[in-house]
Parts: C-alpha cells; structure tokens; sequence
C-alpha cells in the first residue's frame, strides 16, 4: 500500500495546501470526504476562528483531516494547544524550525509533515522526528524557499536524502505531473493552486478568475528581502520589482507591502497582491458540457455521483477523452470532479 496512504488512512495520496485565506473547513471536508486529505490553512486565522473551523470540519467529514500551520504564526502557542484541544490528527508544518513543535505534537498522538525546499532541512526534519516531508518546489505559490529549486530537481535530491515518506508539491495539478512526481522517488503530491480554484475554496470569484484566465510567464518569484513570494504580475509586482531595482531596504519593501494585502487580493481587491502558483497557466480544464457531450458520444452516459456529472466518479474500465482546451468558470469546477477525474484518471490512465 501507498505509505502516504497508510501514514494518514486517506484512499489516494492526494494532500490539498493548507492555504491562508481559501483552506477552510469546506474545502479540506470536501476533499477529505473525495479521497484524499484535506488541510486547514490556519496561518490565516486567529485561534478561535480555528477552533471553529476545526470543529465544522468535524462535523462534516468522517474522514482524516489535517491542519496546515506556519511556524513562524505569532499566537503559535495558543494554536498548537487547540489543536490537541480539538483532536486534531494531523498536522503539517511550515516556516521554521521542525525540532520546535514535533516533539509536543507526536506526544499528543499527532501526526506530523513538514515542508522543506531543499535536501538539507530535509534531514534535519527526519532527525526532528517528523512523519512525512512535502518537498516543495519554487515553481509554487505564496512563500518560497530561498534556493530556487525546481520541483523536478527537488524531489530526487530530497528522495536520496531520506527515507521518511516524501510528497512532492510545487507546480503540481494533473495526473501526469502527479505521475512525474512519482517517478522521481515522490509517494504523494500537494496541491494548493488547482483546489484554491474550486468552488469550495473561500477564495473570490475574481481571484479564480483571474487565476483561470494566466498565461505562462504571468506569475514572479519577488519579495525575496522578506520572504519570496510567487506574485501574479500586475501593478503591485511592478512596484515591488522597481523597488527591488533601486535596492530598497527591508523596512522599505514591508512599507510598500503594507498589511492584509493578500486577504484583500484573495478576496477580489484589483490592486492588491495575489499569489499564486506557476500551476494556473495550465490549468485547462474542459466544460461541463463539452466533457458529457464526448463522453456520451464515445462511450456512453458519464457515471454520477450524487445525480451530478460535474462530480462524476470514472470507474476502473472507463475510457474518456475529451478536449481540455476548452476552459471552464471556476465555479463549475468541484473538489470531486478535480481529485476523481482530472488527477486520479490522468494519473492511473498512465500505470495501467
């Protein structure tokens, strides 16, 4: 069995990025209730507006859920005790040091990964005593590592470093490249972008849209006196860039970057900063009518779940092509319809 499977008892190595601003309780329930492990974003909630969504989360999923936590959160003790509070089960962690919090976490019954940008921190999160690592690329979205490595090139130099269950994440939203990721040594893949445009995602229409209609070379690595950051070019990215240009200091570029900039990107301000992965220039994904329409042309009805074809299930001899240039609103795309159809038919379609 798959050990990213076995580790967190979900039915496919499918983790969805605990992302500030769109990783709340419906999105990490509904792919925890699809099949794979939904997260919590909480680096964007205060502790008791995590608390809430862990207790939602609860009552509307049987299922494994985790959550996702910055180190670096500033009311971080508070929010690891709520989470043994609330019988959380699973936690990933990011933005620090894994020896500070996986000793009190794993003595709680806890489940621990942790994110890493290169081989080194890599072993040092298997000397810290984690469960799993997410090798995480520069190719994704919001906060990067300062090395600048490929996913591709990230996840054989992490695989060689290791042997704790490793999960690939950066630039990562269809089965192939699940299937590349697997090829390099990777049992298990993030995905943060591709979820962040579903309908259950919290972030705003605008955002998805936006994100839906990027090209390739539409998004920047930039902020890297703070903490690099994938931004969507724009107004804000030129700022940021010419400012970088002239050597503006740290203080500065936290000046011109002011406070809840994200939030209000996320949540559809035009001129605020929106960070996404390089995964959105290739999110092409077909419309619902156009997918049905090839399918009953082919080979007949598309299987159902829940009466509804968005979300419908491909069984193991199904057999369907369809043409994915044909890109769709963002509200049309569900959590089901991107973990049963896109990744998991792409990806096993390939292993057969």
């Amino acid at each position: 069995m798959n050990r990213i499977c076995q580790l967190f008892g979900i039915q496919y190595p499918v983790i969805q990025g605990g992302m500030v601003w769109c990783s709340g309780w419906r999105l990490a329930s509904a792919v925890s209730n699809a099949g794979g492990l939904g997260l919590i974003g909480a680096g964007s909630m205060h502790p008791e507006v995590l608390r809430e969504h862990i207790r939602k989360c609860q009552s509307t999923t049987d299922k494994p859920f985790g959550v996702n936590v910055p180190l670096m959160y500033p009311e971080i003790d508070a929010l690891m005790n709520i989470l043994v509070e609330e019988g959380v089960k699973i936690v990933f962690t990011s933005a620090g040091n894994p020896k500070t919090w996986t000793g009190f976490l794993k003595g709680h019954g806890i489940k621990v990964a942790h994110v890493v940008s290169s081989s080194k921190f890599a072993v040092k999160c298997e000397q810290a005593g984690v469960d799993a690592i997410v090798a995480e690329g520069f190719e994704a979205g919001g906060h990067n590592g300062r090395e600048e490595t490929t996913t591709l090139c990230l996840i054989p130099a992490v695989r060689r470093a290791t042997t704790l269950p490793l999960i690939a994440a950066g630039g990562i939203g269809t089965g192939n490249a699940m299937l590349a990721t697997f090829a390099l040594g990777a049992e298990g893949v993030q995905i943060g972008t591709r979820f962040a445009l579903t309908e259950e995602s919290s972030a705003h229409e605008n955002f998805k849209q936006l994100c839906l209609n990027l090209n390739e070379g539409d998004t920047k690595l930039l902020l890297k006196k703070l903490s690099p950051t994938r931004l969507v070019k724009g107004e804000f990215t030129t700022a940021v860039e010419e400012a970088e240009a002239r050597g503006a200091s740290a203080e500065e570029m936290k000046e011109l970057l002011g406070k809840g900039r994200s939030k209000k990107g996320i949540f559809g301000r035009k001129s605020s900063r929106r960070r996404t992965g390089n995964r959105t220039s290739r999110i092409l994904i077909p419309r619902n009518a156009d997918r049905v329409r090839s399918h009953e042309r082919n080979h007949g009805r598309l299987p159902q779940r829940n009466g509804k074809d968005t979300t419908g299930v491909i069984g193991q001899d199904t057999k369907v092509f369809f043409n994915v240039t044909s890109a769709l609103s963002s509200a049309e795309v569900t959590v089901p319809f991107v973990i049963d159809f896109s990744l998991m038919f792409g990806y096993n379609r390939f292993i057969r």
